[in-house]
This record gives C-alpha cells, sequence and structure tokens, in this order.
C-alpha cells in the first residue's frame, strides 16, 4: 500500500455477495440490525440502538471512510439491502498491519454470510492493499464468531488477551491472525461450493 490513506468508494463483489458503502437511506436497515441481543453483547454498541445511534454512526462511519482511516462495508446479497457489516481499521501502513471486524443481522446467520464478507475483505486487504498481517479480536466465549474466524484459516496468535470496555461491562479479547494466502484459499473454494448461499451452516 503506497499510502496509509484507504479508498474510497469501494465496492467488493464475490460468493453472491457485494460489500458497498452505507448510505442514508439505510438507517432504518441499520437500527433493525444492531438493535439486538448478540450485538449488544459482543460489540461496544449503545443500546438500545435507536434512530438517533443510527445517524451517528452512519455519519462517524462517512467521516472514517472520506478521511481515509478505515474500510466499513454494508454486506449485501444484491447491493441493496444490508444484512450485516464489514470493517477494516486500525491500519498501521509501516508494520503493514490491519485489524478486520464483522456483524451479520439475527435472519441471516448461519447461511455463510459473515464468512464470504470477511474473506472477500481479507483477500482485498491482502492482495490489493498488500497488508501482510490480519487480525481479528473476538471474545473466546462468541462461539459463532471464533467459528467464523477458524472458516477464514484465521489461527489463534496466543497473544495475551485484549481487555475491552463496552456498555455490557469488561471482556477479554482473543487475537487471531490470517497467515500465508489463506484469504484467498477460503474464497477460492467457497466459490466452487455448489449449494452456497442458503445451504452454507455459518
Amino acid at each position: 500500500m503506497s499510502t496509509s490513506r484507504l479508498p474510497y468508494p469501494l465496492t467488493l463483489a464475490g460468493d453472491g455477495l457485494i460489500l458497498r458503502e452505507w448510505r442514508a437511506e439505510d438507517l432504518d436497515d441499520l437500527v433493525a440490525l444492531l438493535d439486538e441481543p448478540d450485538i449488544a453483547r459482543w460489540t461496544p454498541m449503545p443500546t438500545p440502538f435507536d434512530r438517533e445511534a443510527g445517524l451517528a454512526y452512519l455519519s462517524r462511519a462517512q467521516q472514517g471512510r472520506v478521511s481515509g482511516r478505515r474500510i466499513q462495508l454494508a454486506i449485501t446479497e444484491d447491493g441493496e439491502r444490508p444484512i450485516g457489516e464489514v470493517l477494516l481499521f486500525g491500519v498501521d501502513a509501516g508494520l503493514k498491519e490491519a485489524e478486520l471486524g464483522y456483524l451479520v443481522g439475527a435472519q441471516h446467520r448461519r447461511r455463510g454470510v459473515a464468512s464470504g464478507s470477511l474473506s472477500l475483505l481479507s483477500m482485498y486487504a491482502r492482495g490489493t492493499l498488500k497488508l501482510g498481517r490480519l487480525l481479528l479480536r473476538i471474545d473466546p466465549a462468541n462461539v459463532a464468531s471464533t467459528a467464523v474466524a477458524r472458516r477464514c484459516g484465521y489461527r489463534l496468535t496466543g497473544e495475551p488477551p485484549i481487555l475491552q470496555v463496552g456498555p455490557h461491562g469488561p471482556s477479554s479479547l482473543d487475537t487471531w491472525e490470517l497467515p500465508g494466502d489463506r484469504a484467498a484459499t477460503r474464497l477460492e473454494r467457497l466459490k466452487n461450493v455448489a449449494a452456497r448461499r442458503y445451504g452454507r451452516r455459518t
């Protein structure tokens, strides 16, 4: 990556998914996605997540994108209605390192949406942005998220846990890393699964 400023705007597509920029008209869908018990439990989102919180969230997302500090994309299946979000942030251009994150609405889980989206952004980060160290930080009690990490080829690093304090109290986050060329390998495997989308488990 020749500069620390991240590309904007950005659309990524593959495995039946389209990752696109958030839009102002996504507000109602965003609130429906984030005002949900599992999101509140595992992320530092405010709860309840109402329209005011949604407006503030979209504003911060827009600022982060325009400034080039992060990639924050809505997950869609057709480029329209958001069903989740995937992020890349905390970029250290000198170390060629960044952290990724993901969330998927309750009605869209266990269909491969999270793993497909994470694989798409991981492949872009490694192949286009030339970031060598891609990290996830996950509470070990969040078994669904750790399953996604494993399916996408991420592995526990053994680094000391990181304390995160959110609205529901502190949590301890393990660090996961994507070794080698696992991002591209995972995406190619997904493309060759005949009964993906509604037949996918994660």
